[in-house]
């Protein structure tokens, strides 16, 4: 087993997969790795925050909303996302 780090998974790529599967009206993720730096889950992968707002939310609870959001970055998650924050919202939620 290497110390090295755990290749991150690509911002772009898991947008595209979050787009695709999901069709946001809003879509902002961000990298929040380096503030991460010296954990040890680190060396895992990356650290990612999420605010997702998509139709496909509307009715479903957050628990089920946070399935969609791993269900459509499931390839990726096993490359490189040690943790990811979701803030998930249908149209019209504040």
């Amino acid at each position: 087993m290497s110390d090295s780090p755990a290749p991150r998974a690509s911002l772009a790529l898991m947008e595209a997969r979050l787009r695709e599967r999901l069709q946001p009206e809003q879509l902002a993720l961000a990298d929040d790795s380096a503030a991460h730096a010296g954990h040890a889950g680190a060396r895992e992968g990356g650290h990612y925050r999420l605010r997702i707002v998509s139709a496909a939310f509307t009715g479903r609870s957050r628990l089920a909303r946070h399935r969609l959001v791993y269900d459509a970055l499931a390839e990726l998650m096993q490359r490189g996302i040690h943790a990811l924050v979701i803030d998930a919202r249908a149209p019209g939620e504040d």
